[in-house]
């Protein structure tokens, strides 16, 4: 059962840990490690781990998929608590957010393409080297005349949160330590729902987690980056801030994070000796050695093992949020 954003009322309780797949691939050795450093987390800290498949991005979701990744998590012995949810279920969650912030009169639309973006910030001299972000140069934020509803999609616009000036985000990861962004200077007034209507992952994550009670969000690496994004959204929206622990990434042997869109290996799960050397692989990743994965150990037992290996890991880090 979700909870309504509406009856969350921080502290909770106790720890919620959660592992949110795309269904645009089977596991490979880099979402496993995610996926058992964030089960480990939350059973080394007797706590719930909820799983749900982050769907929104449809012409990238293979039909079929999200059960042949729920099925390999089984065979991991990676059992979830409570009900799996998917994003596509959301909107209604999704759509009562944009309208809270619109009502604060803190998110427009806006109809700029990449390239008059470019070209903006070219006329500024603020262009970016390859595949970094573009810090959106403001364009349409005057331009907006505000109604008392939150128009459906404006010309096919999309919705982009009005930062309040110098948002310098602070806060700390137990796995990387202190960190700090300037949302105006790094990043510049940023989507939360696109042109072609699709909600976008900074909204939609920050909503899901609040609605499934998350307090700690373990995930890879590349995610780091996003976290002050959310945290602002976090903020302006009332809702409680997790505890944010970020893994290190398995890499491809050209040094590239290990993915879906780079046809990585799908884990084998046929027999319980090819899961426990794709658990072992994980872990070792996750800096936990010594573990025991010969011939008669179980799936069951190795995870035990894991989980105390993984809290005596930890047990030096604890997460102090700003």
């Amino acid at each position: 059962m979700i909870l309504a954003v509406s009856s969350l009322k921080p502290p909770y309780p106790r720890y919620r840990g959660r592992f949110a797949p795309s269904p645009t691939g089977p596991l490979h050795a880099g979402s496993l490690a995610s996926a058992l450093g964030s089960w480990l987390d939350a059973r080394s800290n007797q706590g719930s781990w909820l799983v749900r498949i982050e769907d929104l991005d449809v012409p990238r979701c293979i039909a079929g998929m999200d059960q042949r990744i729920l099925a390999q998590l089984q065979a991991c012995g990676l059992f979830w608590d409570g009900e799996v949810i998917w994003q596509s279920h959301q909107s209604k969650a999704y759509q009562s957010a944009l309208e809270t912030l619109y009502s604060d009169r803190q998110i427009y639309p806006c109809r700029c393409s990449r390239q008059q973006i470019t070209s903006a910030l070219s006329s500024q001299g603020k262009l970016r080297a390859r595949n970094q972000e573009q810090v959106y140069p403001g364009t349409c934020r005057n331009g907006h005349v505000w109604q008392v509803q939150l128009p459906n999609n404006p010309s096919g616009s999309a919705w982009r949160l009005a930062l309040k000036p110098e948002q310098q985000i602070c806060f700390t990861d137990a796995e990387f330590g202190p960190q700090e962004q300037n949302l105006n200077g790094d990043v510049g007034d940023f989507v939360l729902r696109r042109a072609d209507d699709v909600v976008a992952y900074q909204l939609a994550v920050v909503v899901d987690d609040t609605q499934q009670g998350i307090t700690h969000i373990v995930r890879g690496a590349d995610l780091l980056s996003n976290t002050a994004r959310q945290i602002y959204l976090q903020r302006v929206l009332g809702y409680p801030t997790p505890h944010y622990r970020h893994l290190p990434l398995v890499l491809d042997p050209h040094g590239e994070k290990l993915s879906k869109q780079t046809q990585a290996i799908e884990i084998n799960t046929a027999s319980d000796a090819a899961v426990l050397q794709a658990l072992q692989a994980a872990a070792l990743h996750l800096g936990l050695s010594g573990l025991d994965g010969g011939q008669g150990q179980t799936i069951a037992a190795w995870l035990l093992e894991a989980t105390h290996a993984w809290a005596a890991r930890t047990k030096e880090c604890s997460p102090t949020q700003n």
